[in-house]
């Protein structure tokens, strides 16, 4: 019976007080699209640092006066420091056809002779590819006899790295801006909607309702305002996206690319912010009186 009571009370709303149902629903699903389109920006961003990032390579120049042994054993020490994934040898002649591939020209025609070193192509582990850990191998890989030199992008990394930390601070406040202007909004809305009930709260208190009896419905209703205000949300930012995925490039496209399970989280946070905007609104409303 008291279930029976619950799931109806919770339901009623949405035919009782239609306008402020919609209201609740509205502004949710607006609350909803503001996280989304920040939340899709920031890991858009982050997919774009992150593929600079990969893009990023140390070549070690080995001396000519290396054996074959000489230059596995090299390898296999660089293979050995911390942060390094994996080592390729380029030979000469390797070197030779690189060149030619890069700027059209052979360069025996050139020079009459191969002057490109062989190298070691070293790519580093996740983690590592930040300015302050690449300078550090750098500095154990020159440290090696055998190696002559050893160059990467390394102002491309300190830019990267700074720019990042600048980005994460500022997308960090925004984002806790946005997330609690969201939950005071939603729960101001959801007030006005429990407000319009008032007096069938006073009622059920009069006659010894428990709160937890009192507060179900209402929790209930919020639920099912941030679940359809989620399901709104989701099915715009899904038009939307695939709208622009359409129209942009396939190399501009996967920067707009949203995960499939993207969409449960909006409808799941929608559920959250409804039912926790449901439960401090009416907090008030069992613990304080509230005149007609």
């Amino acid at each position: 019976m008291q279930l029976r009571y619950v799931l109806k009370e919770g339901f009623s709303g949405f035919k009782r007080a239609k306008l402020s149902m919609f209201a609740a629903v509205f502004t949710i699903c607006v609350s909803l699209l503001l996280l989304s389109f920040f939340a899709i920006l920031f890991l858009n961003a982050n997919s774009v640092v992150n593929s600079l990032r990969e893009k990023v390579e140390m070549e070690a120049f080995l001396n000519d006066q290396l054996s074959n042994d000489q230059i596995t054993e090299v390898k296999g020490l660089v293979e050995m420091l911390d942060g390094v994934r994996e080592v390729h040898y380029v030979s000469k002649e390797e070197a030779a056809k690189i060149f030619q591939q890069e700027f059209g020209e052979d360069i025996f025609k050139i020079l009459n002779f191969n002057p490109l070193p062989a190298s070691l192509k070293i790519f580093l582990k996740e983690g590592y590819k930040t300015a302050k850990h690449a300078e550090s191998i750098v500095y154990q890989v020159k440290s090696l006899k055998g190696v002559d030199d050893v160059i990467y992008r390394k102002q491309l990394l300190e830019m990267l790295d700074e720019r990042a930390k600048l980005f994460l601070w500022i997308t960090f406040g925004i984002g806790i801006f946005i997330t609690l202007s969201s939950v005071i909004l939603v729960a101001n809305t959801i007030r006005l909607a429990i407000y319009a009930k008032r007096k069938i709260i006073q009622t059920m208190k009069l006659i010894g309702a428990t709160r937890g009896f009192i507060r179900l419905p209402f929790l209930l209703e919020g639920f099912l305002q941030g679940l359809l205000g989620g399901l709104i949300a989701a099915g715009i930012v899904f038009v939307l996206f695939n709208y622009l995925e359409q129209w942009l490039t396939v190399s501009l496209s996967q920067f707009v690319y949203v995960q499939p399970y993207y969409y449960s989280i909006i409808v799941g946070v929608g559920c959250v912010l409804g039912l926790f905007g449901s439960m401090i609104s009416v907090r008030r409303f069992i613990s304080e009186g509230v005149s007609s």
